[in-house]
């Protein structure tokens, strides 16, 4: 039996739902690490009270994980079809 697809369309096949879901990880990890970044921000700009956040919290849950988780999200979201 003929898929219903046209030509030229990628069908569902594994390789092809597998790379959709890869690209949808990388788009939530993007999502993740762009909360990351905001609530760094405005944990600095003290919306959250007056208490800052603790020097090793700004070295490894801050800007660093947010843009980590960015760029990572990004690499993996801007994946070609193979």
């Amino acid at each position: 039996m003929k898929s219903q697809q046209p030509a030229g369309m990628p069908g569902p096949d594994p390789a092809y739902r597998r790379h959709r879901r890869l690209v949808r990880l990388g788009q939530l990890l993007m999502v993740l690490g762009a909360v990351i970044l905001i609530v760094h921000w405005l944990a600095h700009l003290e919306a959250f009270g007056p208490a800052q956040p603790e020097g090793w919290v700004d070295l490894v849950a801050g800007y660093p994980m947010g843009a980590l988780f960015l760029i990572g999200g990004g690499i993996l979201a801007g994946r070609k079809a193979a």
